[in-house]
């Protein structure tokens, strides 16, 4: 008896339409449909290799047992399954050169298909939505769709809803477009403008570096389309982050800038203020208002950014999210994050990676990013074949099964069509989409480079290359939706604006910077160094601190909790209520339940901040039998703000990227980034270097973000003692940034405080204490907090000052080294001063302190670092009297610190000892 008769008389319809799903998901198959299918694979591999699910044996059976045609069914199936998952492979994305070969190829002879089976017809075009049809014109209607102007990938994808969708949305006009004349013209003009814009530039500022367009001009009339249509989506504001390819010509054509103001920063004239420096004209931000087509006003920015490349990409992440948080209640899909890549930068530089690994979790998800590749198909001089090991510049989008569109940018028309596609996903299905606009670059890196030194072959080729412009209209010539006269009429109308701003731009002397996201800032003050040194009311009223220190010190009932959960909690209203000494966790908690009652919000993040590395903080706490997380400052009577508190991914340098982001666009937020050690800061130190220190003097923009660096050298080796302070402080210059080196908690409680309460925001490094976290002097009262203030320097209220013959100079953690070593030898002859803000340095006070002690006639500055880390070198360039100091250090070290406990605990004992003894501080010296 045939074991398959069944197979005759069902409809092969049906089995097409189960292999198919079963070759997308096979799981998703019922188990004997599933081993069924297992055998006919098994039976149809070549190298007898079988693709069985683990534990399911497939269905012995020979192929002479199924029906020829179902077997034929099949192989179309197949054949279909193959081009969903390789026909990106076989393209014609490359405008300028052939692609790579790839083996095997979809020929349907690979698929056990043969020349006589092209005329007959096939149920398995009912799953492509062609119905019943010839194996002929289910082989065009799939390369129509997969191997035309548009490669994409996108079987990887384990949601059936998203491939379903992708697959409906593909069989639409063969995933062509069709666009109505207006559309097109539309098309044409702004690629018009892109091509235009740039022979503007090539023409009136010969050889000047501006990163040219020309070879990826359809990005324009894309951007234009995605902004156009997300408006009807209900989309708000856009923020975008690029780096130079293309950059001028965006903010022209898209964003609205004035070509005017670009010709005078080409022109090199200065700024019309003189409090700032400015940058490169290429990494100027922008913000405007566009009102669409439609009538919809839409916010559209596009962030600053520095030569890093991607660096402005988790940046642009975080204005997003502070963007959805504070405007639209966490609404995401009224603000809409936009990245334009190189390929180079997008397959060379990591934080791509950190940043995709970031979009879907919960404390940096911004509701899908749109990736656009403006790819040259090489970087500088480099070719691609050396630049990455993928095969694919985007192949990092997988890592989050983000589909990826491959487009010929000399296609304008599959351009638009593939960024509205990406359009429609991000909105549907809330994900990141990777558009690979593949195109070339018309000049060298930049305009006065020499490309044909490293790649004669491709720029012989792109010599001869028509720009986008005319090739589109060509094609629009024949449809007879455009003529010369209409082309001409475009580009004498543009060129005589150009004309008209670049005359206007030389009648002026400066030129202006228009601050980035100036509505963001409204009310708040640019601040100098002598604006710092001012005080700041950050007291609170008593009887509000006692609800607050009450709501963060009590569990909710009904719920079970840990033992030593409870012992915690049941610590902070102890310590408050009745003993009134404070530790360190309480002076955080404390500071962000009073500002969280007078308006702002709290937001932290960094690796287990919600603990604390050091199991201090404790802002969430969990259920034990449920794991329920549970946020007491939420539970903070009459608070307006809120509390919002992530533990990050094991990432610095994107995440401070985010953070920084987030808190250029919520100045009213504290938003706090925390180091899991000080030292890991090294990660993120691009975006201290480009960010943090230097973007008031480069784009006038002001930030408050927090960094939070443990720091103090405890004997656990040279990754975990500090957090190069000396590295921040060499980067401090007149008034860009606070940092301070805090030891009690009244001083962390005041200066976090202070960092909302002031009228202006700059960041504020904080190294903060490890050992000193629990330490039973590191203590104050309630009172310090609510009347008290942050004191930048703090005096040695138990010196008898007539008494003091050394006067110690020190900061932070060390100062309770020095003051154990005092009490226990009873040295009555030295005052200990603790000096904890660095930057800016309190020189007035120090000198009057230098004064007070008059009788001290060894001034000694004393650190636990070695004496090239540290403060010591700052306090050299800004106090100086430090020149006279006596200094008591580590000598000069290549590391921070001593990986032996022993050999750490000699070299810190010999510096305190020094510091009370001159003579062996002469000797150390000698």
């Amino acid at each position: 008896m045939d074991r398959f008769s069944f197979l005759n008389a069902a409809h092969t319809a049906y089995f097409a339409e189960l292999y198919d799903q079963y070759l997308k998901h096979p799981d998703s198959v019922e188990p004997s449909w599933r081993a069924f299918f297992q055998g006919f694979d098994f039976g149809m591999q070549e190298n007898g290799i079988s693709e069985e699910v683990l534990g399911e044996a497939p269905v012995d059976f020979a192929e002479g047992d199924i029906p020829a045609h179902v077997i034929k069914e099949f192989q179309v199936i197949r054949l279909i399954d193959g081009y969903r998952t390789r026909g990106h492979l076989f393209t014609k994305t490359n405008p300028v050169r052939e692609r790579r070969k790839y083996e095997p190829t979809l020929e349907i002879s690979n698929f056990g298909l043969e020349e006589s089976d092209l005329q007959t017809t096939f149920n398995a075009g009912d799953i492509l939505g062609i119905g019943p049809t010839t194996l002929k014109e289910i082989v065009r209607h799939l390369e129509n769709i997969y191997c035309e102007s548009i490669g994409i990938e996108y079987m990887y994808i384990r949601k059936p809803e998203e491939l379903q969708w992708i697959q409906d949305k593909l069989n639409v006009n063969e995933n062509h477009p069709e666009f109505d004349d207006a559309q097109k013209k539309q098309i044409l003009k702004k690629l018009n403008e892109a091509v235009s814009f740039e022979s503007f530039l090539h023409t009136k500022y010969v050889g000047q570096k501006r990163f040219s367009l020309e070879g990826g001009e359809s990005l324009i009339p894309g951007l234009d389309a995605i902004i156009e249509k997300a408006a009807e989506f209900g989309v708000e504001e856009f923020v975008m982050g690029m780096a130079h390819r293309g950059r001028l010509n965006t903010l022209t054509n898209i964003f609205g800038k004035s070509a005017k103001d670009i010709f005078s920063e080409f022109d090199g004239k200065d700024y019309e203020q003189d409090i700032f420096d400015g940058d490169v004209k290429y990494h100027l931000g922008w913000t405007s208002c566009r009102k669409t087509d439609s009538g919809k006003g839409i916010n559209i920015n596009i962030a600053p950014n520095p030569s890093h490349l991607e660096t402005v990409g988790a940046v642009v992440e975080g204005i997003t999210r502070a963007k959805q948080d504070r405007r639209y209640k966490g609404d995401n899909s009224k603000v809409l994050p936009i990245l334009v890549h190189g390929d180079a930068a997008i397959a060379g530089q990591g934080i791509a990676y950190e940043i995709v690994q970031m979009a879907q979790l919960e404390g940096y998800e911004t509701g899908g990013t749109i990736h656009i590749v403006v790819n040259n198909q090489i970087g500088f001089t480099t070719n691609y074949l050396d630049a990455r090991s993928s095969t694919y510049c985007t192949d990092v989008g997988k890592v989050t099964l983000s589909p990826v569109l491959h487009v010929n940018s000399d296609d304008a028309e599959a351009v638009v069509h593939a960024m509205l596609f990406a359009l429609d996903f991000r909105m549907k299905f809330k994900r990141d989409v990777f558009i690979d606009l593949l195109g070339y670059r018309k000049y060298g890196h930049n305009e006065g480079d020499e490309p044909r030194f490293t790649q004669p072959k491709l720029y012989k080729a792109i010599s001869k290359h028509e720009n986008a412009r005319d090739i589109y209209f060509e094609k629009l010539k024949k449809q007879g939706v455009a003529d010369d006269e209409y082309l001409k009429e475009l580009e004498d109308t543009y060129k005589a604006a150009l004309e008209e701003n670049l005359e206007d731009s030389r009648k002026e002397e400066t030129t202006r910077i228009t601050p980035f996201m100036a509505e963001e800032w409204e009310g708040f003050e640019s601040a100098q160094e002598d604006e710092m040194m001012k005080d700041v009311d950050t007291t609170f009223d008593l009887d509000r601190l006692d609800k607050v220190a009450e709501a963060v010190s009590q569990l909710p009932e009904g719920k079970k909790f840990m033992r030593k959960i409870k012992k915690i909690i049941d610590g902070r209203k102890k310590m408050y209520f009745e003993d009134n000494k404070l530790d360190w966790s309480m002076a955080e908690h404390l500071a962000y339940g009073s500002l969280m009652a007078e308006g702002y919000n709290i937001r932290i993040s960094g690796q287990d901040s919600e603990r604390g590395t050091f199991s201090h903080r404790h802002a969430v706490v969990k259920v034990e039998d449920s794991e329920e997380e549970i946020i007491l400052h939420n539970n903070i009577e009459e608070r307006d703000g809120d509390f919002f508190i992530y533990n990050s991914p094991l990432s610095e340098y994107g995440v401070v990227g985010f953070d920084y982001g987030y808190s250029m666009a919520s100045p009213t937020t504290l938003n706090i980034w925390e180091a899991q050690f000080g030292d890991f800061v090294n990660g993120a130190q691009i975006v201290i270097d480009q960010y943090i220190s230097a973007a008031e003097d480069k784009w006038k923009l002001q930030n408050g973000l927090v960094m939070l660096l443990p720091h103090g050298y405890e004997g656990q080796g040279a990754e975990h003692s500090s957090g190069r302070m000396e590295r921040f402080l060499q980067l401090c210059a007149k008034d860009n940034m606070y940092v301070a080196d805090v030891s009690t908690p009244a001083n962390m409680f005041h200066i976090l405080r202070r960092q909302m309460k002031a009228k202006f925001r700059k960041p504020l490094i904080i190294f903060t204490p490890k050992s000193l976290l629990r330490h039973s002097k590191v203590i104050s009262t309630k009172e310090e907090f609510a009347t008290g203030s942050f004191q930048p320097v703090i005096d040695d209220h138990d010196a008898n000052i007539e008494k003091i013959k050394t006067l110690v100079f020190c900061t932070g953690k060390f100062y309770y080294d020095l003051l154990k070593h005092r009490e226990e030898n009873e040295r009555e002859d030295v005052a200990l001063v603790r000096i904890e803000q660095l930057f800016p340095l309190p020189i007035s006070k120090m000198k009057e302190l230098m004064d007070t002690y008059k009788n001290a006639d060894d001034v000694v500055w004393a650190q636990e670092e070695p004496r090239n880390m540290g403060a010591y070198s700052h306090l050299l360039l800004h106090f100086e009297e430090a020149r006279k100091f006596r200094v008591c250090s580590r000598k000069f070290y290549g590391s921070p610190a001593a990986g032996s406990s022993v050999r750490f605990k000699k070299r810190h004992e010999r510096v305190i000892n020094s510091v009370f003894d001159k003579n062996l501080n002469e000797e150390e010296n000698n």
